[in-house]
């Protein structure tokens, strides 16, 4: 039987559940189109992230089906982003040196960089493991 590395951890979800009326363990589990409207209507009002606090096992198993575990870790590469976004520093950790530097340059491409990241940020780390 062929088991799959699980690539997410349920614990990151969860923390980011607490901000998730923003949508952020949504963009986390691979769900960028949910967690832009999770962004824009607070959860949708709210209803939504409570609701959510029982589907993160769910969500996470999924994330663990659609995405390839390797060298770069999910975990350090969204707390990177999250926290760091605008210096790069999630771009340099998956040797990304060039846009990492020009995102600590320009604040990450003037924000939108880093929006761009919050929606691919898992797919960039699946390919790099993939390799």
């Amino acid at each position: 039987m062929n088991t799959r590395q699980d690539t997410h951890s349920k614990v990151i979800g969860y923390l980011l559940w607490i901000f998730g009326f923003l949508g952020s363990h949504r963009f986390y589990y691979g769900k960028p189109v949910t967690g832009t409207i999770w962004f824009f209507t607070l959860g949708l009002f709210f209803i939504g992230w409570i609701i959510d606090l029982f589907l993160i096992p769910a969500m996470d198993r999924e994330a663990g089906l659609r995405f390839n575990a390797g060298q770069y870790d999910y975990n350090v590469a969204w707390i990177l982003l999250t926290f760091l976004g605008v210096f790069g520093v999630h771009r340099m950790y998956q040797g990304k040196w060039i846009s990492g530097i020009l995102y600590l340059l320009t604040g990450g491409f003037f924000l939108i960089g880093v929006l761009y990241d919050f929606w691919t940020l898992n797919t960039q780390v699946s390919v790099l493991n993939a390799r």
